[in-house]
């Protein structure tokens, strides 16, 4: 090969593997810090995305939650987020008011109380974030919007931070302000007076949870407004702000974000966003919906978790590739540090991102996710190139000194598909402050002074199981430490462990459905209440159970089998609906919303009696027994051909239900 052709080839290699050059970045304190962080979170709720976590028995249970919260071991969460529980569909299900009347209060409903004193033990460092989706009907005074009585509201929100204090010993740090439509200035003027008034001006309000427009303009004109708010929140911002909301001088979070499931293009996405939401967006936190995705997969959004614990029946868990993903930034830094100003992009493709602790700690994190690899499910991603290339990062100011650093790193080894996630290298030695990484795509980097880092593990979980097909549950339990019943997902309304003390008989621990008023809400919730259970896929069952009408010639009652939709798809659920009503008749239809009628007829069903309703599909067809006697048969339902197994309600009113039992085949 003569020289002109050796040369040629030598470039090809250089430009084609990077081998041959280097762009070099500097990351130093001279010219002062950036913005502090503020840390990395997770999001329970918006809604009842952690419902089947609390059903785990230990030790999964616990292990579940060290790989979300324990420092130094898995994704050590700096932030949690809960729903403030507004008894409404907020996306995969309902969560409980810790208020369902205007003169009820209750503050062991639900399961976010339990889950923020599981975090603060792990870490007692952890913050805490309120934030209502929904609110119980009452708040509206019969409107369908809880701003119109601002001071009711403010009230109602302050109760909850004031009740997690009282009864849990919980600081709550932040409440959030968030509406589908608009923001409302008023609302938020008086929750800060009301916050104030209770003792509570530590707890700052983000607002206005949703997007940068347009509060980021009324924060610029409006004094008492900007006073009030101390962070301004954005959902899914794609990395990016907009100037007006940087010229307020307010902490910039993405308060919420993610949403995409978490295989390793959700892993992907993770890392990407991490790092840009501050280098393009100077957001100082990160809070990712949802904190585990706990919840019947087929349900919305299956899966968009940081990690997967759907199985209680089993104890089968995964700790998916946004854990460790997490961990490269959570585990070497911590809410105060502060990011430095010479941050970036890489120039082959990629950010970086460096923070210190003032005290002469370093970390760097780096990553070089491809655009088809970190894809996530909102906004839509605009094209990019990343290749691979050498960096090399010199260190100046008061790092120049520093010798020596711990490498961690994830590949995701997508054409192999034999990823590599949070591994320990060899410790960089540096010359003069300085040096280089041989950069592939789709890596991930840390790079930190900090030497406390560990990769958790536990022995693996049980395998992976489907939901029993025999299952039973008479709801007999005198003191339950949570209010749902395990496995019943709630989609509209709410239903509660009940000792019912005028039953002297079989029936004094039970069920109840606990709303008597349409919540307020931004999702869709059906005019009915129905709570899921079981195997999605089920096709050929039976379900029993016994039922108590509270409502006089009104009331109405279902068991179902073949329900097909959840969350905010609710309202359209088909499946087979079996009804008996106070009036004394009885109804079969095809959906929740009972228009596609299969058979109807005298029940002679009546309110403040119990009921035994029997309903079983096979194939096309199905038949019902009321107390033992067959009611109807060989009813035809073509569709669906598989769903879970529910109980519920004919509108928004007290009943009860008690000895569920399902048996598939």
């Amino acid at each position: 090969m003569d020289l002109r052709g050796l040369l040629v080839n030598l470039l090809f290699l250089c430009s084609s593997l990077s081998f041959c050059s280097s762009q070099t970045y500097f990351l130093s304190d001279t010219d002062g810090l950036g913005r502090v962080f503020d840390g990395i979170g997770g999001l329970s709720g918006g809604g009842a995305t952690s419902r089947l976590l609390v059903n785990y028995a230990e030790p999964y249970r616990s292990q579940i939650l060290d790989f979300l919260f324990k420092p130094n071991f898995g994704a050590s969460l700096h932030i949690l987020k809960v729903e403030i529980g507004g008894d409404a569909q907020t996306t995969d299900g309902t969560e409980p008011s810790h208020m369902h009347y205007e003169n009820d209060e209750n503050y062991f409903r639900g399961y976010e109380w339990w889950l923020m004193k599981e975090a603060k033990k792990r870490n007692p460092n952890i913050t805490l974030i309120g934030l209502p989706w929904a609110f119980p009907g009452w708040v509206g005074h019969g409107k369908s919007w809880p701003y119109v009585f601002p001071d009711i509201t403010a009230a109602y929100v302050v109760n909850w931070i004031l009740g997690a204090k009282q009864y849990h010993d919980l600081d709550i740090q932040y409440v959030g302000i968030w509406n589908e439509r608009n923001f409302d200035s008023k609302y938020i003027k008086l929750l800060r007076y009301t916050l104030d008034k209770s003792g509570l001006e530590r707890v700052r309000i983000i607002a206005s949870d949703n997007l940068w427009q347009p509060i980021t303009l009324s924060l610029l004109l409006d004094p008492e407004l900007s006073r009030a708010v101390d962070v301004i929140g954005a959902h899914y911002p794609g990395t990016v702000t907009v100037k007006q909301a940087v010229k307020t001088q307010k902490k910039l979070w993405s308060s919420e974000d993610y949403s995409t499931f978490n295989d390793e293009v959700g892993g992907g996405c993770w890392a990407r966003i991490l790092n840009q939401n501050y280098v393009n967006g100077l957001m100082t936190a990160t809070i990712s919906w949802n904190l585990v995705a706990s919840y019947y997969e087929e349900l919305p959004f299956g899966r968009d978790g940081l990690m997967t614990a759907e199985e209680p029946w089993s104890g089968n868990y995964v700790v998916d590739s946004p854990i460790w993903i997490t961990a490269h930034t959570t585990q070497f830094t911590q809410p105060g540090w502060s990011y430095l100003q010479t941050v970036g992009h890489l120039e082959q493709g990629g950010s970086y991102v460096a923070l210190t602790d003032g005290r002469g700690n370093l970390t760097v994190v780096i990553e070089t996710m491809t655009h088809d690899h970190s894809v996530c499910i909102r906004p839509p991603l605009l094209p990019f190139n990343v290749t691979s290339q050498n960096a090399t990062f010199q260190l100046k100011g008061s790092f120049a000194s520093i010798k020596e650093l711990q490498v961690w790193r994830s590949q995701f080894n997508f054409k192999t598909q034999k990823p590599s996630f949070f591994e320990k290298l060899t410790p960089l030695k540096l010359l003069d402050g300085s040096f280089t990484l041989d950069l592939a795509e789709d890596e991930v980097y840390t790079l930190t002074t900090v030497t406390t880092g560990l990769k958790g593990s536990y022995p693996d979980p049980p395998r992976s199981a489907r939901f029993p097909k025999v299952y039973k549950d008479d709801f007999n339990v005198r003191n339950p430490p949570f209010s749902e019943a395990p496995d019943f997902a709630d989609q509209t309304g709410v239903f509660e462990y009940y000792i019912n003390m005028t039953d002297p008989g079989p029936h004094v621990f039970t069920l109840r459905q606990v709303l008597t008023e349409r919540p307020i809400t931004w999702a869709t919730d059906a005019d009915q209440t129905i709570s899921v259970i079981g195997d999605y896929q089920w096709q050929n069952l039976t379900v029993t159970c016994d039922v108590f009408m509270e409502s006089v010639k009104t009331g109405g009652v279902f068991i179902a089998a073949r329900v097909d939709k959840g969350g905010q798809s609710v309202r359209s659920a088909n499946g087979v609906f079996f009804w008996v009503f106070a009036d004394g008749t009885y109804k079969v239809t095809n959906d929740l919303a009972g228009e596609t009628v299969l058979a109807e007829g005298q029940s002679g069903t009546r309110a403040y009696v119990w009921h035994t309703l029997t309903l079983t599909v096979e194939g096309q067809y199905a038949s019902g027994l009321l107390n033992g006697y067959p009611l109807w048969k060989n009813a035809v339902a073509l569709t669906p051909k598989n769903g879970w197994a529910a109980v519920g309600t004919h509108s928004f009113e007290l009943a009860q239900f008690d000895n569920f039992a399902v048996a598939a085949k």
